[in-house]
């Protein structure tokens, strides 16, 4: 959820074509291979929304943890329109995502670790894919650790060895922006996923201001379709979407819902591949936040479908309503 700035990948990849690509590359974990069917089954079946609950709260580095009763709320809500979920944070209040979103019959659950490092943290990611292993199908360990220069491909791959010793039947995962998957140097790391998290974001692009919402949700479908030349999959795009405001920045709630419908069109979910909606709410305590680029940057504050206050923005209004039982 770090903001990213760098250019267009190429002029192929704008127009949709494709230079030869390396073999694809990826884990077959014989232990994690019925909990990774279940990954494809939420892929083709459920609608993701990337999860922080409206409760928690980071200023300088210090955490205001979110409370059972906010993520209730957030969650009640939610399932109205999803029915499945990616979280950033395994801790912080968090532990009480799995059971709270097991009584609401959520499908699926992919819990967040924000500090693979930080042994409590993935302990207690793995205690909630333990405690719910219906519900749980992977684990993202880190999210742009790379980007953010916290990490790099070598340590990464590694902690992710480490973890899936401890727990051999989950699918296991890293997030970063979608180029740092095409580097030489993230190879080790690709081989050790068992799916693949990318942030595809047509926003930080440098023709994104101009173009039309289905140029930017084209451009999604290209990266991944890249992507899967490079990897064999499963792949969800964890992070795509636009911010509300600052309108001054070329952003709208009308630009948002506009850009999700193109891409709803252009790349329907199957067991290969599908996207997140990115985020559930807005954060206004992120403009601040630190982030992988220097500076202030308000529109980090408005990726929401619902605002702060848990109002409904254009785009969620367009989704139609999720059954508890019903799937996509």
């Amino acid at each position: 959820m770090r903001f990213i700035l760098f250019l267009l990948v190429g002029v192929a990849l704008a127009a949709g074509t494709r230079a030869a690509e390396p073999a694809a590359r990826c884990l077959r974990s014989p232990t994690a291979a019925p909990t990774l069917a279940r990954l494809r089954d939420a892929l083709a079946q459920a609608r993701f929304v990337a999860y922080q609950p409206t409760s928690l709260v980071v200023i300088d580095g210090r955490v205001t943890p979110a409370t059972p009763e906010g993520m209730r709320a957030d969650l009640t809500l939610l399932r109205r329109h999803f029915d499945a979920l990616i979280t950033y944070d395994a801790i912080h209040g968090l532990e009480q995502v799995a059971p709270l979103a097991a009584s609401l019959n959520y499908r699926a659950l992919i819990i967040g670790v924000w500090n693979p490092f930080a042994p409590a943290e993935v302990s207690a990611a793995l205690e909630a894919a333990r405690r719910f292993p219906r519900l749980v199908v992977g684990l993202s360990l880190g999210n742009e650790m790379i980007f953010s220069h916290r990490s790099d491909a070598t340590q990464l791959a590694a902690i992710v060895q480490r973890v899936h010793g401890e727990a051999p039947s989950l699918p296991l995962s890293t997030s970063e922006p979608f180029h740092i998957y095409e580097t030489p140097a993230a190879q080790p790391l690709l081989g050790s996923l068992d799916f693949l998290l990318a942030n595809v974001h047509p926003v930080f692009q440098p023709w994104f201001r101009e173009a039309t919402e289905r140029t930017a949700a084209q451009f999604v479908v290209n990266v991944v379709g890249q992507l899967e030349a490079r990897y064999c999959g499963p792949l969800l795009v964890k992070e795509t979407g636009e911010p509300t405001a600052p309108a001054a920045e070329g952003y709208s709630a009308a630009r948002q819902a506009a850009f999700y419908g193109e891409l709803r069109h252009l790349l329907p979910p199957s067991p290969q591949h599908a996207f997140a909606y990115f985020v559930a709410f807005d954060a206004p305590w992120r403009a601040q936040d630190a982030t992988g680029v220097p500076g202030a940057h308000p529109s980090e504050a408005y990726w929401g479908l619902l605002d702060e206050k848990r109002r409904p923005k254009p785009a969620l209004d367009q989704l139609p309503p999720l059954a508890q039982d019903q799937r996509r």
